[in-house]
């Protein structure tokens, strides 16, 4: 394998369709030329339900809270919040102490309840390498850009870098800056320890590897499925489960074989960094296993890709 080289983000941004030096204004940073300006934000009298609606209907998984009167930034709400509200962490205490385990009650109450109210954000004065250095030194998929009067003005994520990226890199291998020691689950395993899984290794999707391995390499696992936090957020935002009995338990005991995307889109050690984040814009995707046949050999995020410009 051979030695991590950093990325040349010059290059990367030296794109015609993104207009990146021209879209910049000379009283901002050039984080604003990636950024994007139009966000949806809530107010924090909206309900957990609400909220993961919304960002399933816009395929966010994070959602900026704001004062409606002001636009300030008051706090922001990630999908892995709701996963940890749904039984994965600390916040469960709220559906399972306040609401008796009463799951219909719960996603009711303010999301106020369960965001995140001490939020990492960028100055709209701040370069594209501050987002980057940032979003790795806080380990976090997205940062809000806000102005001198702390309202929010734009937003930068991962798949911003990876749209970036799209189709330029020509040298770099996913070999080079995949995860091998990919944590897994198997289709057995129930919505609440999926969730418990993403929260605890702040994960947004797990592989899952067949109960039975029958691979010609015992230390390797045969892959039949992923599940992402998304998945997780659908499923109750499809009604099934809003429409149940209301029991947290018997909502969070569905198995993640009745979740899990079985049509896996998957790539190998050998395919080229730029080829990945072109798949990525294409698909909507975040992350894809990384296989040799369908033996799981490591996975490539987003993450992974931002860090590549770091080398």
């Amino acid at each position: 394998m051979r030695r991590r080289q950093p990325v040349n983000l010059v290059k990367s941004m030296d794109r015609g369709p993104l207009e990146f030096k021209t879209r910049t204004s000379e009283h901002e940073g050039d984080v604003m030329s990636i950024a994007r300006r139009e966000v949806v934000t809530a107010p924090q009298s909206t309900t957990i339900q609400e909220a993961s609606e919304t960002m399933v209907k816009n395929k966010f998984r994070r959602l900026p809270i704001t004062d409606p009167g002001t636009g300030k930034l008051l706090g922001i709400v990630t999908s892995m919040d709701i996963l940890d509200f749904l039984g994965g962490g600390d916040k469960y205490k709220i559906l399972e102490d306040k609401y008796q385990g009463n799951f219909l009650a719960a996603v009711n109450e303010s999301v106020k309840e369960i965001m995140t109210r001490e939020v990492h954000v960028l100055s709209d004065k701040d370069s594209v390498e501050d987002a980057i250095e940032n979003m790795i030194k806080w380990e976090v998929g997205a940062l809000p850009v806000t102005d001198s009067q702390d309202k929010i003005v734009g937003i930068v994520s991962e798949r911003d870098f990876v749209l970036l990226m799209a189709g330029v890199l020509t040298d770099e291998l996913v070999e080079n800056y995949m995860t091998e020691n990919v944590i897994s689950t198997t289709p057995g395993t129930r919505i609440e320890g999926a969730s418990k899984i993403m929260v605890r290794n702040k994960l947004r999707r797990i592989p899952v590897i067949g109960e039975e391995r029958k691979t010609p390499h015992p230390e390797k696992e045969k892959i039949v499925g992923i599940v992402t936090a998304t998945d997780v957020m659908e499923f109750l935002g499809e009604n099934r489960a809003f429409n149940s009995t209301g029991n947290a338990e018997e909502i969070l005991n569905t198995y993640i074989s009745d979740i899990m995307e079985q049509n896996v889109i998957s790539t190998t050690t050998r395919t080229r960094l730029g080829d990945i984040c072109q798949i990525m814009e294409d698909k909507g995707m975040g992350g894809l296993p990384v296989v040799h046949g369908d033996e799981l050999q490591g996975i490539i995020t987003e993450s992974d890709i931002l860090r590549a410009f770091c080398g």
